[in-house]
């Protein structure tokens, strides 16, 4: 009798699943606010060229992280390899040309419950890894629960509103949402690249690997020498080919990442032809650097591509979890001994503007004064606010480009009203006795010249400031470990902030080793806004929270703001095809292709 009973309500469960199922509106695509620009039956992405030929090389250079020892960049430990998100493919992939909306790839179909409890993926019957091997709900699930339990400590935050993922059939697999209010969760999951777990059975996930991976993107690890080079190959038989988001795109067969430890090197490297393009970040060198014949001709091209992407927050951050650097007064005082418009005058020849908001060059940036939704949203915790985030709009210190004479007697009065004075030559805290003696961290000998003469504005306020640059594989390391006082920074954004603000500004992340707060941010205030933000209904709530959330970040003093520039530059060798538009939201190098005629003439 028991067993009958048990087995009716295993019955009466699944007729409830399968009644319930069809009740998801099933879509080809989401957008967290709008509606798609391309229909169900779209051809391919406006800014593609979907008959450029296939074929030829592309030769890239590393300098960033100089190094690699792993093939492996879904955990903490050792120093991925350039370019292996080639390799892997997700259950959906963003389009370059809206704000915030991702197309089906892996996944034929995406339903979200009405309430915005799950969704559910149905995945293409010719979705295969590269081994043949067909993708199934089964690899989705062990992805998740796997990147979430043994990845990089940043997952666990990231993918802490999914409650459970259920395999419902060999093609479909559901995700079931901790929260209802997270608009952003289901894109998030879709973003997820799906690793095969026949391949991983027999490995330790949590060590790095130099043996290539089985994936299932548009390209395979080709040939590795560790430490110095990787080349890919683009797979023939793709299973994506001709899938509308892939067509037009990945048209080159090898491309390959030479390492190099110096970016003069690289840059010469460039210039003789030795690797075909560099996006230069080095305002001197674009100004100084190509004065060549080979630019002269036409050979070598120098293109500025605009774009309508977020900066961000590039700055020297603060590490708060550091005792001399608690106090956000102190903070703001130092701030003041940077010279911007003498840094930019002179050393980038005026090429870029100030920053001055964490979601700079988007709608999302708090510029004016707070509006009315502003105020009503940020009035609850008004006794936990900065005393000038509702009456004042920030603006970093600034000057007329001839000194910082006048900054730095505002920083010395800041500073003695936080109690500190200069005695024995030091700035001195008058209670604890703690001296201002710290080291700003570097991983490019390139920025020095940026920061010395910040350290001798800082040094004539009375601190002890060294300038240290290290190896990128020492840089990271101590990165993770937050062994550092302050370093040089950027903390992305996009037009539609979400989970990964907790990974940026979350008391939780201020001590997860390894995530990207690196400020050490940790304020119950900031840690509400990041939820309103997540949990926002529509994009005219959203820019009022992630406005307020500026407010509260601006006002914290948690970074010294450098620059930004709203355009690629881009050198490159002219043996390329391209399509006549790049999309808004980013430098698509992955539709240029390798034109016959002009590669035949180098």
């Amino acid at each position: 009798m028991r067993k009958l009973i048990v087995r009716s309500i295993i019955v009466v469960l699944l007729v409830t699943l399968t009644v319930s199922l069809p009740a998801l509106a099933k879509e080809h695509a989401l957008s967290l606010h709008g509606t798609p620009k391309y229909p169900a039956d779209f051809a391919h992405f406006d800014y593609v060229n979907p008959n450029a030929p296939k074929g030829g090389t592309m030769r890239l250079a590393n300098v960033a992280a100089a190094t690699f020892d792993s093939l492996h960049p879904f955990i903490l430990r050792g120093t991925p390899a350039q370019g292996l998100g080639l390799i892997y493919d997700s259950l959906t992939e963003r389009s370059l040309d809206e704000a915030f909306t991702e197309y089906g790839l892996i996944a034929e179909e995406i339903a979200v419950a009405p309430d915005n409890s799950g969704v559910r993926f149905k995945l293409r019957e010719e979705a295969r890894f590269h081994d043949g091997v067909p993708i199934t709900a089964a690899d989705v699930q062990w992805t998740f629960e796997t990147l979430r339990e043994q990845g990089h400590p940043q997952y666990r935050a990231y993918y802490r509103d999914v409650e459970r993922v259920e395999v419902l059939a060999d093609d479909e697999v559901m995700f079931h949402f901790a929260t209802t209010g997270n608009a952003e969760l289901a894109m998030i999951i879709g973003q997820m690249p799906v690793l095969p777990k026949h391949y991983w059975a027999d490995k330790d996930f949590t060590s790095t690997t130099l043996t290539p991976p089985v994936g299932s993107g548009p390209y395979r690890v080709a040939e590795v020498d560790a430490g110095r080079r990787i080349v890919y190959e683009r797979v023939e038989e793709y299973w994506a080919e001709d899938h509308p988001v892939k067509r037009g795109r990945h048209n080159i067969d090898r491309i390959s990442y030479d390492y190099y430890r110096d970016g003069t090197v690289a840059l010469q490297a460039l210039k003789a032809g030795e690797y075909d393009l560099r996006q230069e970040n080095v305002a001197r060198n674009w100004a100084t650097a190509y004065d060549i014949p080979a630019v002269q001709s036409g050979e070598l091209r120098l293109e500025e591509i605009p774009h309508s992407q977020p900066a961000g927050m590039q700055g020297f951050f603060f590490n708060t979890r550091r005792p001399i650097f608690a106090d956000p007064q102190v903070r703001e005082a130092l701030s003041y001994a940077f010279d911007f418009e003498w840094t930019n005058e002179n050393l980038f020849y005026g090429a870029y503007r100030r920053t001055q908001s964490y979601f700079e060059n988007s709608e999302l940036a708090a510029v004016d004064l707070p509006d009315q939704g502003e105020q009503a949203l940020l009035a609850p915790f008004s006794d936990d606010l900065p005393a000038r985030v509702l009456t004042e709009v920030y603006q970093p210190p600034q000057t007329d480009g001839q000194g910082v004479r006048g900054n730095l007697r505002i920083a010395m009065q800041l500073l003695r009203d936080a109690g500190w004075a200069v005695s024995d030559g030091i700035l001195t805290h008058a209670e604890t006795g703690r001296k201002m003696d710290f080291e700003i961290l570097l991983v490019s000998p390139s920025f020095e010249r940026v920061v010395l003469p910040f350290q001798r504005n800082l040094e004539r306020l009375g601190a002890k400031v060294s300038v240290r640059t290290v190896d990128p594989t020492q840089y990271q390391n101590r990165m993770n470990d937050f062994d550092f006082d302050m370093t040089v920074h950027v903390a992305p954004q996009s037009l539609s902030p979400g989970n990964e603000q907790r990974d940026f500004w979350s008391c939780e992340a201020a001590e997860i080793s390894g995530s990207r707060n690196v400020a050490g941010v940790c304020d119950p205030v900031v840690d509400e806004l990041i939820e309103r933000i997540i949990d926002a209904p529509d994009r005219e709530s959203l820019i009022t929270r992630a406005r307020a959330l500026d407010r509260m970040l601006q006002w914290g003093f948690y970074a010294v703001p450098n620059w930004y520039i709203d355009q690629f530059r881009v050198a490159f060798w002219d043996r390329f095809g391209r399509p006549p538009e790049n999309p808004p939201y980013g430098l698509a190098i992955d539709t240029w292709w390798v034109d016959p005629e002009k590669a035949a003439t180098r």
